[in-house]
């Protein structure tokens, strides 16, 4: 069975740059019409260019943590293309945490951001899709929902406790939505990815050639995967391929998770 996608739609956020821009590409070159998403219209624009001129390609600009935001983006995507098949929630922050600090808010910050948001987004997403699944009335699936998520839910870092237990809540998120949906014939599944080199680790390694080292030495692999290595598992979870699949997480870090020392990066 082919991963195709082709004739869905998807919305994709945190898509101005890095794996979500990527993932969204992905899509669109291989059929589907494609909602990118983020806050930050310049760059949206100056990386679609002349994409924007496909019909299957659409923008949307807006603050996710605002109820309204979520509201007006089903709607404009229903506007564009009629209908919602595919969420990637892709729009995630990594910040730096004190432990010991009682005024760092990052906890609470990365928990609205990575997790209170997708998780919105997600309950909204949804009912648009069981509301499709019924004016059909059949039984093929009502549609996926994919998170990106990251293997710091099961690695142990000090300066990145904000962004672990996000993670951490992100990864049981997916299990507690993919149980509560199946019965809707939705699909819930997230990629754990680390050692990709997203818009953050891009952020992070630049002019750091220590820190790309000591990444590349700890993971088996031995090397950084670019954001297209994770485009394809993006997709299979999105095809009707992973049709028995839901509630899992899968993976995606040259087997960095496999490694012990709790010392070494996370990323």
């Amino acid at each position: 069975m082919s991963f195709s996608i082709s004739g869905k739609t998807a919305i994709v956020t945190g898509a101005a740059n890095g794996i979500g821009l990527a993932i969204g590409r992905q899509f669109a070159r291989e059929g589907a019409n494609v909602m990118f998403v983020d806050t930050d219209e310049a760059a949206l624009v100056q990386e679609l260019g002349t994409d924007l001129e496909d019909s299957n390609v659409r923008y949307f600009v807006g603050d996710l943590r605002e109820r309204l935001t979520i509201a007006n983006l089903l709607s404009a995507t229903i506007d564009a293309f009629d209908q919602i098949d595919i969420l990637v929630n892709g729009a995630r922050k990594v910040v730096p945490t004190d432990p010991l600090n009682p005024d760092d808010e990052s906890v609470e910050m990365l928990l609205q951001q990575n997790m209170l948001s997708t998780l919105r987004l997600s309950q909204h997403v949804a009912k648009r899709m069981i509301r499709q699944g019924e004016e059909r009335d059949d039984e093929g699936p009502n549609g996926a929902i994919i998170n990106l998520s990251s293997i710091a839910a099961r690695r142990t870092h000090p300066d990145l406790m904000a962004y672990s237990v996000a993670s951490a809540a992100l990864d049981q998120m997916t299990r507690s939505l993919a149980v509560s949906l199946a019965k809707h014939r939705i699909r819930v599944n997230s990629i754990a990815f680390g050692s990709v080199m997203s818009a953050s680790m891009q952020s992070t390694l630049k002019d750091n050639r220590e820190l790309r080292q000591d990444i590349e030495a700890h993971t088996p692999l031995n090397r950084i995967a670019p954001p297209t290595e994770l485009t394809e598992t993006a997709q299979y979870l999105a095809s009707d391929a992973s049709g028995f699949m839901t509630g899992q997480v899968l993976t995606l870090d040259g087997g960095r998770t496999l490694l012990d020392p709790v010392t070494a990066p996370v990323h």
